[in-house]
C-alpha cells in the first residue's frame, strides 16, 4: 500500500534525493529533490558522468573506481565531496548510498540515494537540543496538539502531578485544574493555536495531586509551527511561582499596612472630641483593614471623670481608670462608633448586640472583658453568637497606663483571618488613638470647666438699666475649639447711670478663662470707684499688666538662681504675658443726658443705629469713631474717650471679634454686614439680636462671640429734678422745700422726711466744705437718688464723731438711713450721692425705717 507523505515531514527537513546510474556509468535519471540538492535540472544532469560533473579533480580517478565495483555488483555507502553548480566554487558533502540494480535486459546499472551532510547534522544537533530542553528543563513542559490534548509532558511536569512521562499523554488540562480554572487554560491555548499570538505569564491556581495546598503557577504558551509553517500544536512552560506569589503578597500586606498607620496619623487625632477621634479611627480601618468595627470608651471617662489608677493589675500592666477610688472591672462602657462594610447590624460580640450610644457591660468570662482587665490583645475565631464573623482582635485602648476602652475589629467569612502582622497592626493603630481618646477626654475636662468659669462670670439672667433695654448674646466656641476669654457685663453705677463692657483676652483655653474672671472683676472693682471710662482702662492696663508678672518665690530668682532656672523662668513670665493680654471697650451711659462716654483699649469699634425719621427707609448702623488705643497689658499709651449723645430709640451694639472676623473674608466684610444687619432698629431688641447671628456668616465655633446691644430710652423729663443753688445759707432750706415739693408728685410721700433730713446734710456739707454754686438733682427710676454737686475737687469722708463733736454726724447719718451712698469726681468738681429704695406697695414706710434706725441713730452720740 502505497503512503503519501504529508508536508511537513522529516524528509521535508533531510533532504533526501536520488538518481540512477546506467551500464555506460553516466546518468540516466535524476530526481526533483536532486534537482534541489545539486543545483542541477535533469537536463544537465542525465547524461554526463557523475564523477566528472561533481567530484573534485584529485578524487576522480577513485571515484572512477567505484563506480565500476559498484556496476560490477557491489554495495558502497561513504561520504563524497561534491562541487556545487553554480555556487561559485563550493564544495558540500554528501552521503551517499549505492545498491547495485539491473536493467531489463540483465545489464548492470546503480541507484544512489544521497541525503546533505549538513542537513543531517543540522537535524542531529536540533534534536539533541530539543531533548535536552524538554527532557532537562526545571520547568514544568506540555506540548498540546491541535486537539488541545496532551502530546508529550517532560519529566519535571510527571514529578509535580505524578506517573511517567509517557502517561500524560491524550490528557487535557481538566485532568489537573479545578473546573474553573481549566476553563481558563483551555481557553487561553484556543486563542493561542488560532491567533498565533502568545500568552505570558498567565496566572493559574491549583492543587497538586495529594495535596490540600493551592499552588500558584505562571504559564507561557506559544504556538508550534511544522516544517512548512503549518501548525502542529501549542507548547505551554510552567514556573511554580507559589513562594514568589506568598512573598508579593506579604510584601503587599506590609505595604497595606504602612499606608494604613500613614493614613492613620494623618486622619487620627485631628479633633479634640472623644466620639468624633472614635470615628476616625473607624474611617481609616474599614474597610481597609477590617469588615466590622466598633469603639467602647469607659463611660466615667465621657462624663468627665478624673479619677486616676491608684492600684496596677500586675508588672506592666495598665489598669483601670478609677479602679483605686473604688470603680470594678466591670464598670459600664458605652459604645461611642461602629462601623461595616457589610452590613449595618450592631456588632454584638459577648453578649447582646449593642447599639451606638448604648451603655452596656460585657459578661465577667468574655474575652472582651479579659482584654480590659489584662490590658492584652485577644484573638476570637470564629463564634457562634455571631455566624457572619469568622475572625476578630479585640484591643484595649491603653493611653498613659491607663485603659479608657477596647476597640474591636473584625473580618467576615470570605475574607483574610487575622494574623501575627494584623495583631501588631492593630494594637499600633489603638494605641495612635488612644493617645488622642485621652488628650481629647483632658481637653473635654478643661473646656468644660472652662466654660463653667466662663458663664459663672457673665451676668446673670437678663440685665437691667436705668433708661436703657438691653438685650444681650454669649455664644462659646465648640468642643473642637478651645474656650476663649471673650465677656460682657453691665454694671450699674451711681446716679442711674450704666457701665457696658466688651472684652476679649487673647488665648484659649482654662487660663484664659481665668483671665477674663480676674480682669472682669478688676472692672466691676474699678466701677466702683465711678471713675471715667479712661482712667478705668488705664488702671484696668496696669492690673492686667501685673497679671502677666511673676510672682511669689519663684519669681524671685536671684543671681545665685540657675541659668537654666532663669530660663524657664523667662519663657513662663512670656507664656503669661502672651494670655493676659486683652482688647476691651468700656462705655458710661448717662440716661439724664443721655450722653455716652466711651473709651477703647484696641477692640473692635462699636456700632451705632440712629433711629429713622417718619417714612425714611432704615440707615444702616455707624461705626463710631473711637480711639482704639493699644490692648491691655501692653502699657505705655494713655487711653482716650470720646463722648457722644444718644438720641430716644437709638441702638447701641458692641461686640467681641467672633462676630465679624472669620478666615473666609476679610475684617471690613464682617463689619460692614454687622452694620448691615443692624439697619432696623425698631423691631425687638431681642429680635435685633438673633436677626444678627442669623444673618451674618459667623463660623460658629470657631470663636467665642459676645453681643450686648442697648436701645436708648432716657429717662422722662418728669422723672428729673435738677435745681442750681446759690452758695448761701438759705440754700439749705429751700432745698428741702425742692425735695419735699417734688416726691409727692411721683407718690412718694413715704420717703418725704428721710430724703429731706438727706438732703439738708448734703448740701450743708456742700456749704460748708465746697466751692462754687451748689447743684441739687433728684432721679427716679428703679430707686430715687439725690445728688449734691460742688466745684470742690476733695472728696469727702466718713468719720467717727467724738462725743463733744458738734459735727461730723452727717455722712454717718446718710450711711445709714440710705441703702447707699458714695461720692465721685466730675469736670468740674465732684458730686456726693445717696440711693433709697422706692416702698413697697403696701409696704414699710419712712417711719418705719426711721423707727428701725432708732438704736444706730442715738450710737452716734455714745
Amino acid at each position: 500500500m502505497w503512503h503519501s507523505s504529508p508536508p511537513g515531514s522529516i524528509y521535508d527537513y533531510i533532504k533526501v534525493a536520488s538518481f540512477s546510474i546506467g551500464p555506460d556509468g553516466l546518468v540516466d535519471q535524476w530526481s526533483l529533490r536532486a534537482e534541489e540538492l545539486f543545483g542541477l535540472t535533469a537536463a544537465q544532469a542525465v547524461g554526463r558522468d557523475p564523477v566528472e560533473a561533481f567530484m573534485p579533480p584529485d578524487l576522480r580517478a577513485g571515484g572512477h573506481r567505484k563506480v565500476a565495483e559498484i556496476l560490477d555488483g557491489k554495495e558502497w555507502t561513504g561520504l563524497i565531496p561534491f562541487r556545487i553548480p553554480g555556487g561559485g566554487g563550493a564544495h558540500g558533502v554528501a552521503e551517499i548510498y549505492v545498491m547495485p540494480t539491473q536493467t531489463e535486459t540483465g545489464e548492470r546499472a546503480a541507484l544512489c540515494v544521497v541525503v546533505d551532510v549538513r542537513a543531517l547534522r543540522r537535524i542531529e544537533s536540533d534534536l539533541a537540543a530539543s531533548q535536552a530542553i524538554f527532557g532537562q528543563s526545571p520547568f514544568g513542559f506540555l506540548l498540546f496538539g491541535t486537539d488541545l490534548t496532551v502530546q508529550r509532558a517532560n519529566r519535571r511536569f510527571a514529578t509535580v502531578f505524578g506517573g511517567a512521562a509517557e502517561e500524560h499523554r491524550g490528557r487535557t488540562v481538566h485532568d489537573y485544574l479545578p473546573a474553573h480554572e481549566a476553563d481558563r487554560m483551555s481557553e487561553a491555548l484556543r486563542r493561542v493555536l488560532e491567533t498565533g499570538d502568545s500568552v505570558t505569564d498567565l496566572r493559574i491556581t491549583g492543587a497538586a495531586p495529594g495535596s490540600r495546598d493551592n499552588r500558584h503557577w505562571s504559564i507561557n504558551l506559544y504556538r508550534v509551527h511544522g516544517g512548512s509553517g503549518r501548525p502542529v500544536g501549542v507548547a505551554g512552560i510552567g514556573t511554580d511561582v507559589t513562594r514568589r506569589h506568598l512573598a508579593a503578597r506579604e510584601a503587599a500586606g506590609v505595604r497595606r499596612n504602612l499606608a494604613l498607620l500613614n493614613e492613620a496619623g494623618h486622619r487620627i487625632g485631628n479633633s479634640l472630641d472623644l466620639e468624633t477621634t472614635a470615628r476616625e479611627l473607624l474611617d481609616v480601618t474599614v474597610p481597609g483593614f477590617c469588615d466590622l468595627a466598633a469603639v467602647d470608651l469607659y463611660q466615667g471617662l465621657l462624663l468627665g471623670d478624673d479619677d486616676r489608677p491608684a492600684r496596677p493589675q500586675g508588672p506592666g500592666v495598665p489598669t483601670l481608670p478609677g479602679q483605686g477610688a473604688g470603680r470594678a472591672p466591670s464598670a459600664p462602657l458605652r459604645r461611642v462608633a461602629f462601623a461595616s462594610a457589610v452590613s449595618d447590624a450592631p456588632l454584638s460580640g459577648s453578649g447582646a448586640p449593642v447599639s451606638v450610644g448604648e451603655t452596656h457591660r460585657y459578661p465577667a468570662a468574655s474575652p472582651e472583658a479579659l482584654a480590659l482587665r489584662t490590658a492584652r490583645t485577644r484573638l476570637v475565631e470564629g463564634g457562634a453568637a455571631d455566624a457572619l464573623v469568622q475572625s476578630t482582635l479585640i484591643v484595649p485602648l491603653v493611653a498613659h497606663d491607663t485603659v479608657v476602652g477596647l476597640v474591636r475589629f473584625s473580618r467576615t467569612k470570605g475574607s483574610e483571618p487575622f494574623g501575627e502582622r494584623d495583631r501588631a497592626v492593630a494594637v499600633e493603630l489603638a494605641a495612635r488613638a488612644a493617645v488622642c481618646i485621652d488628650n481629647a477626654r483632658l481637653y473635654r475636662r478643661e473646656h468644660e470647666r472652662a466654660l463653667i468659669l466662663q458663664r459663672s462670670l457673665l451676668p446673670p439672667g437678663d440685665p437691667e438699666a436705668a433708661g436703657l433695654d438691653i438685650a444681650c448674646r454669649y455664644l462659646p466656641g465648640n468642643a473642637a475649639t478651645e474656650v476663649g476669654g471673650d465677656w460682657f457685663d453691665v454694671i450699674e453705677l451711681p446716679g442711674h447711670r450704666t457701665a457696658l463692657v466688651v472684652g476679649d483676652v487673647m488665648g484659649r483655653g482654662l487660663r484664659a478663662a481665668a483671665a477674663m474672671g480676674e480682669l472682669r472683676t478688676a472692672v466691676r472693682t474699678l466701677a466702683l470707684l465711678d471713675l471715667e471710662p479712661a482712667e478705668v482702662l488705664t488702671a484696668l492696663d496696669e492690673v492686667a499688666r501685673g497679671l502677666g508678672s511673676h510672682g511669689g518665690p519663684a519669681g524671685s530668682e536671684g543671681p545665685g538662681g540657675s541659668q537654666a532656672s532663669r530660663a524657664a523662668l523667662h519663657t513662663r513670665d512670656a507664656d503669661r504675658s502672651e494670655v493676659y493680654l486683652a482688647t476691651c471697650v468700656y462705655a458710661v451711659y448717662d440716661p439724664v443726658t443721655r450722653r455716652c462716654t466711651i473709651a477703647n483699649a484696641g477692640h473692635m469699634p462699636p456700632v451705632l443705629v440712629e433711629p429713622p425719621e417718619e417714612g425714611a427707609p432704615p440707615r444702616p448702623g455707624l461705626l463710631l469713631e473711637v480711639p482704639p488705643g493699644m490692648p491691655l497689658g501692653v502699657g505705655g499709651e494713655p487711653f482716650e474717650e470720646v463722648e457722644v449723645e444718644l438720641p430716644e430709640g437709638a441702638l447701641l451694639a458692641l461686640y467681641t471679634d467672633g462676630l465679624v472676623e472669620s478666615r473666609d473674608h476679610p475684617l471690613d466684610e464682617g463689619l460692614r454686614g454687622l452694620r448691615e444687619a443692624l439697619a432696623d432698629p425698631v423691631r425687638p431688641l431681642e429680635d435685633v439680636c438673633d436677626h444678627v447671628l442669623n444673618t451674618l456668616d459667623t463660623r460658629h465655633g470657631e470663636d467665642d462671640i459676645a453681643l450686648l446691644m442697648a436701645r436708648v430710652q432716657g429717662l422722662p423729663v418728669d422723672a428729673v429734678g435738677d435745681w442750681q443753688l446759690p452758695r448761701e445759707a438759705r440754700s439749705v432750706g429751700r432745698a428741702r422745700e425742692l425735695a419735699r415739693a417734688k416726691l409727692p408728685a411721683w407718690g412718694l410721700e413715704g420717703l418725704l422726711d428721710t430724703t429731706e433730713l438727706l438732703v439738708s446734710e448734703l448740701v450743708t456739707n456742700a456749704l460748708r466744705y465746697g466751692e462754687g454754686e451748689i447743684r441739687l438733682r433728684l432721679l427716679l427710676d428703679r430707686t430715687l437718688v439725690c445728688e449734691v454737686w460742688d466745684a470742690n475737687l476733695a472728696q469727702p469722708r466718713r468719720r467717727r464723731a467724738r462725743d463733744t463733736d458738734e459735727g461730723g454726724r452727717g455722712l454717718q447719718l446718710v450711711g445709714l438711713l440710705s441703702a447707699g451712698w458714695g461720692t465721685r469726681r466730675t469736670h468740674r468738681g465732684k458730686t456726693v450721692w445717696f440711693e433709697l429704695p422706692l416702698p413697697m406697695p403696701g409696704g414699710v414706710g419712712d417711719e418705719a425705717v426711721t423707727e428701725l434706725s432708732a438704736e444706730q441713730l442715738l450710737s452716734m452720740y455714745g
